[in-house]
Order: structure tokens, then C-alpha cells, then sequence
């Protein structure tokens, strides 16, 4: 596709970054990084290409796809579009990657026309999409659909509602110091051990999962894209078996990263019915990702929640010592979980705004 001097082809996914095909695709994780920085001042919250391509290498459960737009041969943004592969998935999820001295050039209005073109070729009727925002309450503010949190509006918010996207939902992006005083940490695990009483019981174990608990995990796993709070954003209910759990965790995975799960085990039943996972790249020293955190909602009301974040937040500091905090997302209406951040001490570093159109 060409636009006057404009040119956008697909990204190139290596068999290996360091393969001489490799560059386009570690310009893409660069682009990432600097998206992030950009738009919050935090890079550390995008993973890098290498985390990125074992995923981006495996169609199985999400096709990866992206565009390279080229201005007399300089990468001036990309465009990746994602797939879900359960047979009754609508959605298409896109993010738009053009730095601030590209924006306003019409690479962005080409790249999102050419996204729009793509879902509809992939028999897609939803297009969903994500917008980061720094944590300030002056200057022009926009509300989501749900009426929980507001986030200022950037050129990017502008752009996508101007397009027809409708700003669905906000999700706070929360930071725990993994240097603080462990001692609240331990008294909420003490206290919520003691809510939760002899019916439950803890598990810890680091990926990949082992052969017992694959089933147990795939099952709560699958709670997350139904029972998580996600407004009216639309997400198929996700097909998990012991199986898919081996394939994530390898893509997980795949390029040194240590994956750390945390899980309360319903006793009389021996269903695993919380979760709580932890993750960080091959570079120790780097900010941890907390990924699923989620209560199957039968188990609600006995503080498994804070169990397994308190339990696997103490286990982490001993197993990383050099990562300095842990970065996670919640949408704002999930009240529950927010509180129980709040009391650990995580806080607010920016939000996300969660948009979708229909094509």
C-alpha cells in the first residue's frame, strides 16, 4: 500500500532475532518501548522483542499480524493486529505504534485504515484497541461507557474516537515497591490466611506447571475472560485445557523469562479457584509483571484474592531479589481488587483507555 512517498508492508517475524530477517522485528519491540516512554514515561511496561516473538511464532490460540509504514525507507509506525482463534471471535485488537515527531503526518490515519480493512478480510466485525494516559486530573478529561475513572484525552483518543471508537472502560496501571517494608505484606497474608480458613489451602510453583495442576489451572484460567470486569468490551469466552497451558507458559517462556503462579486450592472439592501470577524477563533487574489475578466468583467473599497476592508477592522478593517493583492492571470498577492493591501499596502510575468500534 502506498500513500505519495508513504509505504506499508507486513512485518517480518523471524525464525530468530539475530537471523538477518531479524530487524524489522526488533525495531518493532524498540518502537514499543518508545511508545510507552512517550505517552507515560514508562518503557518498562512494554515487553521487549524477544518476549514478544515465541507468541508472535505460534498461531495456535492468537494470530499475530503487523504492518511496517515506511517513509523513504524509515520506519515512521507500525500497526499490529491480533486475533483470537476461538471459532466465534468477533474482535480484532489493534495497537498503533507512531512516535510524537510522526504523528500528524497522516501515517496514522493510513495505518488504522488499512487495521479496519484487515479485520474485515479476517471476517471480524468489532475492532478493539487500547490507549495509555498519565495519571492527571487537569486539562481536558474524557469518561468511559461504565462511569468509573477518567483519563485526559491525548492526540491518539482524539484520533480513535473521531474514527467511531467508543471510550468503553478505564484500567489503572498500579506499581508495587518490591523494596518496601515486607511487614504489611505479612500481616495481610496472616490475616487473609485466616479469613479463607481450613477449606482452602495454598499452592506455589514456577513454570512450567506441573502435570497435577495443568487441568485445575486451565479451568480458572478460562474464568478470566468471562468473570474478569471488562464493561461492555466484548471478549470471547476463551477455551483452555491442559494443553493450551503448555503452550503459554512456552511462549511465556521462551526467551528466559521466570513465571511465578500462586493458586488456593478449594479443599472439599480440589478445584483451584484463585490465581495469581507473576513474571519477569531474562534481565532480573527489570520491573515484574503481574499478569492473571482472578477469584472464581463461587469463591468470592473469603480474601483468596489477597492470599495470593500477598503470598506470591513475599515468595517473589525471596526468589528476584534485584527487580525493583511489580506493574499491573485493573480495570477501575473492579473495586475488590483495587482495595486490596491499595492496602499491599501499590499505586497509581497511568491508565489505560479501553475503546471498540463496530465495523
Amino acid at each position: 500500500m502506498t500513500t505519495t512517498t508513504l509505504t506499508i508492508s507486513p512485518l517480518r517475524v523471524p525464525a530468530s532475532l539475530t537471523d538477518d530477517d531479524g530487524a524489522e522485528f526488533r525495531a518493532y519491540g524498540e518502537l514499543n518501548r518508545l511508545i510507552c516512554d512517550e505517552a507515560v514515561g514508562l518503557p518498562e511496561i512494554a515487553p521487549d522483542a524477544a518476549q514478544m516473538l515465541a507468541s508472535w511464532q505460534d498461531a495456535t490460540d492468537t494470530l499475530h499480524t503487523g504492518f511496517v509504514a515506511r517513509e523513504r525507507g524509515e520506519i515512521v509506525g507500525m500497526i499490529t493486529i491480533d486475533y483470537a482463534q476461538e471459532a466465534d471471535a468477533q474482535a480484532a485488537e489493534i495497537d498503533l505504534l507512531v512516535p510524537e515527531r510522526h504523528w500528524g503526518t497522516g501515517v496514522e490515519d493510513a495505518l488504522l485504515d488499512l487495521a479496519e480493512s484487515e479485520a474485515r478480510a479476517h471476517g471480524r466485525s468489532l475492532i478493539q484497541t487500547w490507549t495509555l494516559h498519565r495519571p492527571v486530573s487537569s486539562g481536558e478529561m474524557i469518561t468511559p461507557r461504565t462511569g468509573w475513572g477518567r483519563i485526559p484525552t491525548t492526540p491518539l483518543a482524539d484520533a480513535i474516537a473521531a474514527r467511531g471508537y467508543v471510550f468503553e472502560q478505564v484500567e489503572r496501571n498500579s506499581e508495587f515497591d518490591l523494596r518496601a517494608d515486607p511487614a504489611p505484606l505479612r500481616a495481610l497474608l496472616a490475616e487473609a490466611d485466616a479469613a479463607a480458613g481450613a477449606d482452602y489451602r495454598l499452592l506455589h510453583w514456577m513454570a512450567p506447571t506441573p502435570r497435577e495442576f495443568q487441568d485445575g489451572y486451565a479451568a480458572i484460567l478460562a474464568r478470566l475472560s468471562t468473570d474478569a470486569p471488562s464493561g461492555d468490551m466484548e471478549f470471547v469466552a476463551e477455551h483452555w485445557d491442559a494443553d493450551r497451558v503448555v503452550r503459554r507458559e512456552r511462549r511465556l517462556t521462551g526467551a528466559g523469562q521466570a513465571l511465578s503462579v500462586t493458586a488456593a486450592q478449594h479443599l472439599p472439592s480440589g478445584d483451584l479457584v484463585a490465581y495469581n501470577e507473576l513474571l519477569i524477563g531474562a534481565d532480573r533487574t527489570r520491573t515484574t509483571h503481574q499478569l492473571g489475578t482472578l477469584v472464581a466468583r463461587d469463591h468470592r467473599g473469603h480474601r483468596l484474592g489477597a492470599l495470593v497476592k500477598a503470598a506470591n508477592l513475599l515468595r517473589w522478593r525471596d526468589l528476584m531479589p534485584l527487580s525493583p517493583a511489580v506493574s499491573t492492571f485493573n480495570a477501575e470498577e473492579n473495586r475488590p481488587m483495587l482495595s486490596i492493591n491499595e492496602t499491599i501499596g501499590f499505586r497509581p502510575v497511568s491508565y489505560a483507555g479501553a475503546w471498540q468500534k463496530r465495523l
